[in-house]
């Protein structure tokens, strides 16, 4: 979809969920469009109607930063939604050649494994198009089902093509609602992230839930909350998640997940450390059966503190 396209749809989406009862707008007999009108929109950002209308047809390069804002109040945006918008008008095509971008990051330092392995807690790393390229033994125990997969394990991909998502995601929808929501506002930030375009296009082929959820329109950013995982070993675990960016790794970020003491979850963590340090030495064993090295035995992943994920 071109950028133009995109700011109209978001757009429309946007002020179709702003009653004007929100809006502190009178509003008289039967609506044509649900939520608010273009003109409403113009009014209480104060702007007129032809310059608002030509921004929802996409025309939103050079809008100034006070215009933003004003839009942004008016939809009632909150802060995901307020930095996509900027982001789109940042990013909209002007005639000129288009950046150079550097890769994915595909794995992160030596040193970044090292603490990730001396962290107690669940840790894993993912970048913008959602591929885990890091991870410590709970991280990794954690998101086992992920970790069994062909390739670099991919959240996504997980949560919208493998059938087990729906029993290890306890809210499956939220997952793919939020999942979906993440992708939009990467796509928003660089829009000429290859890979992120590959994702989305091979989502959308094969994927009839993603094509519904992306098709809201939603964007989100993923800082600190609550999940529920249904755990094929030790059953459901609700933790609290922190999202970190990674300090001169952009797009990287490292997410933890805890349990408060006492709790069945923290129970369950105990249960998982067990778990995957029974597993860690079971496979460090048939390694050395073999005549490997016990990293051999673990998922690629898992080997990113030698520079490769």
């Amino acid at each position: 979809m071109s950028t133009k396209d995109e700011v109209r749809d978001f757009l429309v989406s946007r002020r179709a969920n702003v009653t004007p009862q929100q809006a502190g707008i009178p509003s008289f007999g039967e609506r044509r469009v649900p939520g608010l009108r273009r003109e409403e929109v113009a009014l209480l950002a104060g702007v007129s109607l032809d310059y608002y209308t030509r921004l929802e047809r996409g025309n939103i390069r050079g809008a100034s930063e006070s215009v933003l804002e004003a839009i942004a109040r008016a939809l009632r945006l909150n802060d995901a939604e307020r930095e996509y918008l900027f982001d789109l008008a940042r990013t909209a095509p002007a005639g000129v050649a288009a950046r150079t971008r550097r890769p994915a990051p595909q794995a992160v330092r030596t040193s970044v494994q090292r603490v990730l392995d001396h962290m107690t807690v669940p840790a894993v790393v993912h970048n913008a198009t959602q591929d885990i390229v890091a991870a410590n033994l709970m991280g990794r125990a954690l998101y086992a089902p992920h970790f069994d997969t062909e390739g670099t394990p991919n959240m996504a991909r997980f949560i919208f093509l493998d059938g087990r998502a729906q029993d290890y995601y306890v809210d499956w929808p939220l997952a793919r609602r939020t999942a979906a929501a993440m992708m939009r506002l990467e796509a928003g930030r660089d829009p000429l992230n290859a890979d992120l375009t590959a994702l989305v296009g091979e989502l959308s082929t094969r994927s009839p839930q993603f094509r519904a959820d992306w098709a809201g329109h939603d964007v989100h950013e993923h800082r600190t909350g609550v999940k529920s995982f249904r755990h094929p070993e030790v059953g459901v675990i609700e933790v609290a998640f922190d999202v970190f960016e990674m300090p001169g790794e952009a797009g990287l970020q490292i997410v933890t997940y805890s349990a408060p003491p006492g709790t069945d979850s923290a129970d369950r963590f105990a249960l998982l450390a067990s778990w995957a340090a029974t597993r860690e030495a079971a496979e460090d064993g048939a390694a050395g059966a073999d005549g490997v090295g016990p990293d051999a035995a673990r998922p690629a992943v898992s080997r990113a503190a030698g520079g490769s994920a």
